[in-house]
């Protein structure tokens, strides 16, 4: 691992972090890094904790976090696997995550899972750094994401069509297509992947939420 120490280190807060994930968050044994904050507020969010600061586990530098990651090395070496940065939404903390891969072992594989919520140069900070994406889009439609989210889906469908414009980026790239109840339809979900398609997008992972809204 490198020894190359980062410049103006930050702190960034964690909500959590779960070790030992296989074949979860891309290939191999992976390590998932929770950060707090999230500028969506879902109806159906798995991690509502992530809004609330008194729900932060705690501040890490980006020494501090590689030094947690050491002892898995092996694991990833061994598994092709490495760190999944997730949330909350962890392109508010880009800075952070380009700290962390300038001293990370070179082999580790970095994933994203994100809205793509964010302002443009926060993906643009990342993208020599994240090996895979998993990209949570919720609705292509602009009412229903908004809806669901209380936001515009367009910086979402921006930022995304930027990602794809980039050289092999499609191979990297799954786009989630849930089912929420109440909000969308399976022909919605349909028109999502027709769109998203013609986008570029050539992986998609469909699935169902099953849950009840937050009161």
């Amino acid at each position: 691992m490198s020894s190359q120490e980062p410049i103006d280190e930050i702190e960034a807060p964690l909500i959590g972090i779960d070790r030992h994930r296989m074949d979860t968050d891309g290939q191999g044994v992976t390590t998932l890094v929770g950060f707090h904050g999230c500028p969506l507020r879902c109806r159906y969010c798995l991690n509502n904790h992530c809004h609330d600061p008194r729900n932060v586990w705690r501040c890490v530098t980006a020494r501090q976090l590689l030094q947690w990651m050491a002892p898995d090395n092996l694991y990833f070496l061994a598994t092709g696997g490495g760190i999944a940065f997730g949330g909350g939404e962890p392109l508010l903390h880009s800075r952070f995550i380009e700290q962390f891969c300038v001293i990370k072992a070179p082999q580790w594989r970095i994933t994203l899972e994100t809205s793509l919520h964010a302002p443009r140069e926060a993906l643009e900070r990342v993208v020599p750094h994240v090996d895979h994406y998993c990209i949570d889009i919720k609705d292509s439609n602009p009412v229903i994401y908004h809806r669901y989210t209380q936001c515009s889906v367009e910086p979402v469908l921006e930022n995304l069509q930027w990602l794809l414009s980039l050289n092999g980026m499609a191979s990297r790239v799954v786009v989630r297509l849930p089912h929420i109840p109440h909000y969308n339809t399976q022909a919605d979900v349909d028109r999502s992947r027709r769109i998203l398609q013609d986008m570029g997008v050539r992986q998609f992972d469909e699935f169902h939420y099953l849950t009840t809204p937050r009161q």
